[in-house]
This record gives C-alpha cells, sequence and structure tokens, in this order.
C-alpha cells in the first residue's frame, strides 16, 4: 500500500526485524507475538520497549502477568537494557499484574479487566508512552472458560490500547510450532496483527524464525525468516529480507597466490568476487585457501580464515607444512584466525560471529574452509540462505571471500545434491579440483569452470602439490577418466551428480 493511504509504522528497532516487516510495525495498533514455550516472546516485547528508548527517545509501559519485575529487570540488564535506570528517569513503567492474578485465582473469569486498563493508562498518561507490551495473554486467558469472553475481553483491552494512540505488542503461548496460531483461537480475529516465532528441533538442533502471518492493510515481507538470540545484541533476524542489489561492480583484481590460477582467471579475482573451489579430499583447497591468505598478507591486507573441520593447532601445522607461518601472519596483525566444529554452533549464530567479524576486523580476504562442514548439520535450504545473507555482507565491503567445499556421498536429505549448483549459481568464480587416472598414477587436474565478468581459461590442467605448494602445469591432452568415486569413471567435469560422491584421499 502506497501513498497517502499507507499506514504509518513504528520501527522495532530489533535487528534485522524492521527489514522483514518493511519499516516496522503499523503504529498505532496491536501487535499479537505468539510463539511456544522458549520462542523469545518475552524478550521480543522487552526489546521492543528498550530499542523504543535508546534508538527513538520513546519511552515505554510493560505490563507483565506471569514474569516478576525483578526477574525482567535482572534478565534485561545482561543485554545491555538498563531498565532500572529508565525508571528512575520516567522512561519506563511497568504495570505488574501477576499478583492480581493470583489474588483472583479461586474464582474464575473473576479477573477485572477494567482496573487493568486503568492502571495502563496511568502508566502511558505518566511516562508520555508511545510503547506498550503486555506479556503474556495466557496467564489472563486461563481465567475464562468461555472463548467468547475471551474474545470480547481482549477485543477491550485492545480498543482501549488504541484509544490510547501507543503501538502496542500482546504476547501469547501456542501448544505446537505448526498448529494454530494460539491456544484460544479467537486472537488473530481480534488483533490486527500476528508475528509466530518458532523454535523448531530439526536434524537434532533448535532452530528459530519469524513469521509475519498478516498485517492488517499493511505490506510485509511472507515466509519464515531465521533468527537467533545474541547473549550481546539480543534477537537478530538473519537478513536475508534487506539485501539490496548494487550497482557497483569492482574491476580491481587480487591475487589467488597461486600465479598460474591468476592467468586460468584473467588475471586474478574481481576484489568483490566469492570465489567457490570445489574437489575431493586431498585436492589441495586448503593449500590453495593458505596461499589466498598469504597473498593477502604480503599484500598488506588483512584476512580472516575460518575453519570447521579442524583446530587451529592443525591448521598452523598444515601451514608450516607448505612453508607458510600463519603464527608470524597472525602476529603481524594481518590475519586472523577462526576455529570450531560446525556442530556446536547454529548457521544463524555463526553467521552473527562472521559478521561481527567482518565489522570489528575489517579484513579484505575471507576464507571459509570449508562449507561441506556446514552441510553436515544443516538443512540444504538453511545453508543457502547462510551463504545469501553472508554474501551480501561480503559484497557490500567488497571482501573477496574464498569458500571450499567437499563433495560427500552421504547426503542428508534427497535435496542435497542440488545445493553443490545453488551453491556455485551465487559465486562469481568457480573452480573445480579433481583425482585424474594417468596410465601408471593418479593425478590431480584443476579447471576454472566459471569466471563472471572475465574471459577465463578453459582447459583442464594437470597440476602437482610439494612442499612448496600448488604448481600448476601445461593443459592435459585427452582425459580419459576423471576418478570422483562413483560408478562411472566419466563423470563429467562440473555435474551435480559429480558433487554428489566423494573422491580418494590424496
Amino acid at each position: 500500500m502506497t501513498g497517502s493511504n499507507a499506514i504509518a509504522r513504528i520501527p522495532t528497532g530489533i535487528n534485522g526485524f524492521d527489514h522483514v516487516t518493511l519499516g516496522g510495525l503499523p503504529a498505532g495498533r496491536s501487535t499479537l507475538v505468539s510463539g511456544t514455550t522458549g520462542s523469545g516472546k518475552t524478550l521480543f516485547a522487552v526489546e521492543f520497549l528498550s530499542r523504543g528508548i535508546m534508538r527513538f527517545h520513546e519511552p515505554g509501559v510493560f505490563v507483565t502477568f506471569e514474569e516478576t519485575v525483578t526477574d525482567i529487570r535482572r534478565n534485561s540488564a545482561s543485554l545491555g537494557f538498563p531498565i532500572q535506570s529508565w525508571e528512575d528517569e520516567g522512561k519506563w513503567a511497568f504495570v505488574e499484574a501477576s499478583a492480581s492474578i493470583g489474588e483472583d485465582a479461586p474464582a474464575v473469569g473473576a479477573y477485572d479487566f477494567g482496573a487493568l486498563v486503568a492502571r495502563i493508562e496511568h502508566a502511558v498518561r505518566q511516562t508520555g508512552a508511545r510503547r506498550v507490551a503486555l506479556d503474556s495473554l495466557n496467564a489472563i486467558f486461563t481465567r475464562f472458560s468461555d472463548i467468547s469472553v475471551v474474545r470480547h475481553e481482549l477485543f477491550r483491552v485492545a480498543s482501549a490500547l488504541k484509544a490510547l494512540g501507543v503501538t502496542s505488542v500482546l504476547t501469547a503461548e501456542r501448544p505446537e510450532e505448526y498448529d494454530g496460531v494460539t491456544r484460544y483461537g479467537v486472537e488473530p480475529f481480534v488483533l490486527d496483527n500476528v508475528i509466530i516465532l518458532r523454535n523448531v528441533l530439526r536434524q537434532g538442533r533448535r532452530s528459530r524464525t519469524v513469521e509475519i502471518v498478516k498485517f492488517r492493510g499493511a505490506t510485509h515481507r511472507t515466509g519464515e525468516w531465521l533468527f537467533t538470540i545474541d547473549p550481546r545484541d539480543g534477537i537478530v533476524v538473519v537478513p536475508l529480507a534487506f539485501l539490496t542489489p548494487s550497482d557497483h561492480a569492482s574491476l580491481a583484481r587480487v591475487s589467488s597466490g597461486i600465479p598460474e590460477l591468476d592467468e586460468m582467471c584473467g588475471g586474478g579475482f574481481y576484489r568483490d568476487a566469492i570465489v567457490l573451489m570445489t574437489g575431493p579430499t586431498g585436492t589441495g583447497k586448503t593449500l590453495a585457501s593458505l596461499r589466498f591468505a598469504a597473498a593477502a598478507v604480503e599484500a598488506g591486507e588483512r584476512c580472516l580464515l575460518c575453519t570447521f573441520d579442524g583446530t587451529r593447532g592443525q591448521l598452523f601445522r598444515t601451514a608450516a607444512s607448505w612453508g607458510l607461518d600463519l603464527k608470524a601472519m597472525q602476529a603481524s596483525g594481518l590475519a586472523r584466525v577462526m576455529s570450531s566444529y560446525a556442530e556446536v554452533t547454529s548457521p544463524e549464530d555463526l553467521f552473527l560471529q562472521l559478521r561481527r567479524a567482518v565489522e570489528e576486523f575489517a579484513p579484505a580476504r575471507l576464507v571459509i574452509d570449508t562449507v561441506s562442514a556446514l552441510e553436515r548439520v544443516v538443512a540444504p535450504r538453511t545453508l543457502l540462505d547462510f551463504i545469501i545473507a553472508l554474501g551480501a555482507v561480503l559484497r557490500q565491503s567488497e571482501i573477496t571471500t574464498l569458500l571450499t567445499r567437499t563433495p560427500s556421498g552421504r547426503l542428508i536429505s534427497a535435496d542435497a545434491p542440488a545445493i553443490a549448483s545453488d551453491i556455485a549459481g551465487l559465486s562469481d568464480v568457480w573452480i573445480q579440483l579433481r583425482y585424474v587416472e594417468g596410465p601408471a598414477e593418479i593425478q590431480r587436474a584443476i579447471a576454472v569452470l566459471q569466471a563472471r565478468g572475465s574471459a577465463h581459461d578453459h582447459r583442464i590442467r594437470q597440476f602437482r602439490i610439494d612442499d612448496t605448494g600448488m604448481h600448476i602445469g601445461e593443459p592435459l591432452r585427452g582425459v580419459p577418466h576423471v576418478f570422483t568415486g562413483a560408478t562411472d569413471p566419466g563423470t563429467a567435469w562440473g555435474s551435480p551428480e559429480s558433487e554428489a560422491t566423494e573422491g580418494p584421499s590424496g
């Protein structure tokens, strides 16, 4: 909806969320935030008020029906929200309704909504509040056996909030992640806007998502959007929603660290390129990654190396075997190593860690070795979302990025073979390493399958690895067998099928 009839928005200030909503919550209206236990409903309500004070100087009123005021203050302080100070300054007011619910417990349906509304009105006028949060409706509605009464009383509260001219968030419990919006089923029909927070167990790990179910009369983005709860930043929505294509494309080139590979790619990689290097175990992906990082240091640039398949010590030892002193690079301040196993973190948290490292370290280059480690623990769609989001951050900062991937014969789902082509489609350069069956030995071969915006060598070249590094030689004349571990030894270079099997270790 555009023009004079467009509904005004009030930014929540929650990291990434306002891009999903296309500007924030509809102003002057009530929004239902529904979710199961642990999905982040209370934190959403707290952040809605806290960000309003911190970023937009808008006071708020928090109505609590379950948690005590003391608990909310203490839990919020760990996220850097000084609620007690805001109360002292008249920017935040609590309306604690939990005690009155307890007092009314013997009499089902006896809760005095008139008194509650009066208390909220008093707090709003006293603070000049623009935002109100009620957490959680279920604590009240369990007092009523008649659903029609629940609907009537909710309409009464929503009307009172609208009359006050505030923008409000009301939280509610839902019994299942994908079964109905709320426990009672009437709330979505009374309130203008509905948001669902989910905390789903998939493949042995929790994944949080946010979905805008409806904004009455207002546009919004559809679908589920990944988010995480960070100890420092609170709710952070993985920013697929605000990917905006840039008209700028860098013409500057950087070296891969391997002169022959630079030549094959038309003079190196464009500075804002995302490079994908795929190949079976032992073909030289980690070596190429280390040479790429060393080239950055030699050029006086910073490089961030991320490894998910080993420890820092193993990476330092591997680098030393090829004459690269990674410890010295790190000591110079031009290289930083992030090392962890993919199984110990979620893709949302990993994205946040990488984005924070990019902001703080400001690297010119990034290495992720290897994307395959993430494939072990996340669904293909989740991995693709992670790469899209990360790519947006990297391209904006013109960070040359090298991703490595090892084909695996153990597919995590029926959709997994397509992930190779999907990742390649998001990359500017696709380099493939392979084993080639020769007359008396297994040799290594390299080909540049894709180099957007650049002329590149289309030939398959032989290369060897020794203690001084990778050496790319002459083009292979007639490649009888490309060794991928597949039943058919002649699997074509670059085909999705060739990415679904694992080659021999080298």
